[in-house]
């Protein structure tokens, strides 16, 4: 079994090493360059979120579709990547994955873009859309073949999101809310634990995206605005290190400073790869999962759900993880002996260490926070994992995949090991690569209707395209 962990965890290193953060960073600002820096449109995609798009086509609302995509994304990732950003790449770490959530706005609103305009219907009349189905619709033959080069793409996304959603979805979430769960109050069983969690998410995904939408819309808006609003307190305590906070995170991303006490410093090249790498990885933008729940937004014209949709890579990462990296940083300067000599060298220690400084509130909210976060990632997860698979098999594999969903959630809360991590974290890389292709190939075209939608002043303009209906399976 070592020997399977080491290889792959040698694979993980390879995937997620530096030509995928060149691949997803490159993508990221190049596609801002193509869109006219869209981000400077987040104050109106902020306001159209809120509102909903009368008689248009879908399943969910815009605001449904954002927030569910949002529980997918705001997960653990969100409070322990961040402690582990910092503790592999210093602080500077912080100010680099603060940045790949600036440019990744822009990613996260082409895959989006294209998700809708190339959405299908099943024959119930729900939407299916993600990459799988904009690779075989936007490249098809003009008799309607589609070249095995797109089914290729299609197929392999669908398939390696898949495997990610098994572990990352659901294992890994699981096992977070154990660990947190366990060491707050000793003594409870981890399979009580297990089972609690397996009947809190068969009672929403067997609803089907309606059912998870509307658990997404009450959960995500009270978890986000309590942990901020947590973090807000926490600073307000250690006010006076805020400032001096600030100053190290962008001092150490163009410095060689040792920080806390000389126990945690990088250079540049380190503070930049993990910080990157966290930062990719906690909004997901290029990674193709919320283009698959956005494809079910009742939208006029693809523009305003991919501007709506691009508010998540803001609020998770532009927000969230600075918020939560300002805080750990604060609380290390404040607190030197947490992590100074080493004493502190994983992720989760830091986070908790960290959050337990503070009288009262600190530990609390750390709970609320990685519970409410892991929970909602898992509901998320199911409904990409449902999409891809109604794709790969049809409708009659959905009920099989949620039941094994609902049952690998419950083995990774009483501890499934490491492999499972590692073979869905290799599957998110990979469903990454097809993704991404697919977006560059297609933004020649989203660059031209973002032009007709958003700038030429054409927002409310309903799509005339007609949304066709699949066989089947």
């Amino acid at each position: 079994m070592d020997t399977i962990i080491n290889a792959l965890t040698q694979i993980d290193a390879v995937v997620w090493g530096p030509a995928m953060i060149c691949l997803l960073l490159g993508s990221h600002i190049f596609l801002t360059i193509r869109t006219g820096f869209i981000q400077r449109k987040l104050p109106t995609a902020i306001k159209m979120s809120l509102a909903k798009d009368e008689d248009a086509e879908g399943d969910v609302s815009q605001f449904g579709a954002l927030v569910t995509a949002l529980a997918g994304t705001i997960g653990t990732g969100s409070i322990v990547g961040v402690a582990t950003a910092i503790i592999a790449g210093g602080p500077g770490a912080v100010f680099w994955m603060w940045l790949t959530g600036v440019f990744g706005i822009a990613t996260k609103y082409c895959e989006v873009f294209a998700s809708v305009k190339y959405r299908v219907k099943d024959h119930k009349g729900e939407m299916l859309g993600g990459a799988m189905y904009a690779w075989e619709r936007a490249f098809k033959h003009s008799d309607g073949s589609v070249p095995w080069w797109a089914k290729l793409g299609a197929v392999a996304f669908a398939a390696f999101a898949v495997i990610a959603t098994i572990g990352t979805g659901s294992a890994v979430q699981s096992a977070a809310i154990t660990g947190i769960i366990e060491s707050s109050f000793p003594g409870v069983p981890d399979w009580a634990i297990a089972l609690v969690i397996a009947i809190a998410v068969a009672l929403v995904i067997f609803g089907g995206v309606k059912s998870i939408s509307s658990v997404a819309e009450k959960l995500v808006p009270f978890m986000a605005v309590a942990y901020f609003g947590g973090c807000m307190v926490i600073l307000a305590i250690n006010w006076q290190y805020v400032g001096p906070a600030l100053a190290m995170i962008f001092e150490c991303a163009f410095t060689s400073k040792a920080a806390f006490g000389g126990a945690v410093g990088s250079g540049i090249m380190v503070a930049l790869q993990f910080g990157c790498a966290r930062g990719l990885f906690s909004n997901e933008s290029g990674l193709g999962s919320a283009p698959i729940v956005a494809a079910a937004a009742a939208t006029k014209n693809p523009a305003r759900q991919a501007l709506v949709a691009m508010t998540g890579t803001f609020w998770s990462t532009v927000v969230i993880c600075a918020v939560t990296g300002i805080v750990l940083v604060a609380v290390g300067i404040a607190n030197p002996g947490l992590i100074e000599n080493g004493g502190i060298k994983e992720g989760a220690a830091l986070a908790s260490a960290a959050f337990a400084t503070i009288p009262y509130i600190g530990t609390p909210i750390l709970v609320l926070g990685m519970v409410s976060f892991a929970y909602s990632t898992i509901l998320g997860w199911s409904y990409y994992g449902n999409r891809c698979v109604t794709y790969l098999f049809g409708a009659k594999a959905q009920l099989p995949y949620q039941v094994f969903y609902v049952i690998i959630g419950f083995l990774g809360a009483v501890g499934i090991g490491d492999a499972i991590w590692l073979v869905s974290d290799i599957g998110n890389a990979l469903m990454a690569i097809p993704n991404i292709i697919m977006v560059l190939a297609l933004s020649g075209l989203i660059a031209r209707e973002t032009q007709h939608y958003i700038y030429d002043g054409n927002l409310d303009e309903v799509c005339e395209d007609e949304i066709p209906m699949i066989e089947s399976k």
